[in-house]
């Protein structure tokens, strides 16, 4: 999906989480060139990143739809008109002339675009550090799991106790060799539904415990060493346990990053917009979980909707001829 040079479209769209992907094909529906600008290496965002085999069931039309299925239905939706990719970037800048914005990406390459269009959801987002994890990561320890497959036949150690955690567990468990949960207290931030599913299929989980130890060779990381508490004596004891992958699942932390410097206003980690969604700044549009507005819900479907606001209000401010409704796609 390529790397960005110096980059002319009609509309640039920073997030290529599923409202951006969905802004991308009906800008295209509008006879608008797009470039999608992610700082993730792939395209779906949040969904491809945290749960891309989480079932979702408050998408339109679908009574369940499996996360990594939407993303690929996303894309292929936008396809048809050939949207730019510029994934694994990063937008820093973003300039305006008389007719144009340049916004300048990680490595001093450009995009140039009559409209911007943000739909970065969180913002960028971080994991949260496993403390014994300094060294391991990619060499078997991950805090996403994008492709299960790769984990088959593995023994896998999940670290947390929130959702995510309990989600891998769950997708890691019929193609693991073994799946462990680790967590630091006796009790979970998780859905109390999801923890019983867990047990009900006969997890092990190992509370009060903390990994102190990664060990393994050049070929990958072998095993892992838990310091657990009793929680009546306060003893401590050490265990080992086999580990060709752990998933530290500790949560992440979440900032706009450069685009809180764009002129916007902004409010906890939230643009506001008004019911075009445009905001502040002229030719700025946001739409998805990064829009604020008073009423908003945050959806995955609220963002599609809002995507196509954006993108109508766009194509008339691109060009004051145009109608604002073009039609419906059936016509």
């Amino acid at each position: 999906m390529g790397q960005a040079e110096n980059i002319d479209v009609d509309v640039v769209i920073v997030g290529a989480g599923p409202t951006g992907l969905f802004a991308a094909y009906y800008a295209g529906f509008r006879g608008l060139s797009t470039a999608v600008v992610d700082s993730l290496p792939e395209a779906g965002g949040q969904v491809t990143a945290m749960y891309p085999e989480k079932m979702i069931y408050d998408v339109a039309g679908f009574p369940a739809v499996r996360g990594r299925d939407l993303v690929d239905g996303l894309v292929k939706q936008a396809s048809q008109w050939s949207p730019q990719y510029l994934l694994g970037r990063k937008a820093e800048t973003l300039g305006e002339t008389a007719d144009r914005f340049t916004m300048t990406l990680d490595g001093a390459d450009t995009v140039r675009a009559r409209a911007v269009l943000i739909t970065a959801g969180i913002g960028e987002f971080t994991p949260r550090p496993l403390p014994a994890g300094d060294g391991w990561l990619g060499r078997g320890m991950v805090h996403f799991v994008p492709a299960l497959d790769e984990h088959a036949g593995r023994d896998v150690v999940v670290v947390g106790g929130g959702d995510s955690a309990f989600d891998w567990v769950l997708a890691l468990h019929p193609i693991a060799r073994s799946v462990t949960l680790v967590h630091r207290r006796a009790r979970f931030r998780a859905a109390e539904s999801i923890v019983r599913e867990v047990r009900d299929k006969g997890v092990r989980i190992i509370t009060d415990a903390e990994v102190t130890e990664l060990r393994g060779d050049e070929r990958g990381l072998a095993d892992v060493t838990l310091e657990i508490k009793d929680p009546e004596t306060k003893e401590l004891r050490h265990e080992t346990l086999p580990a060709q992958t752990v998933v530290a699942a500790l949560g992440f932390t979440a900032d706009l990053g450069p685009i809180e410097s764009w002129g916007l206003e902004i409010h906890q980690r939230s643009i506001s917009v008004d019911s075009t969604m445009a905001t502040a700044r002229k030719g700025v549009y946001a739409a998805g979980d990064v829009a604020a507005y008073p009423g908003k819900v945050k959806l995955i479907a609220t963002g599609f909707g809002e995507a196509a606001t954006a993108i109508n209000n766009i194509a008339v401010e691109i060009d004051p001829n145009a109608k604002l409704f073009p039609g419906h796609s059936t016509g």
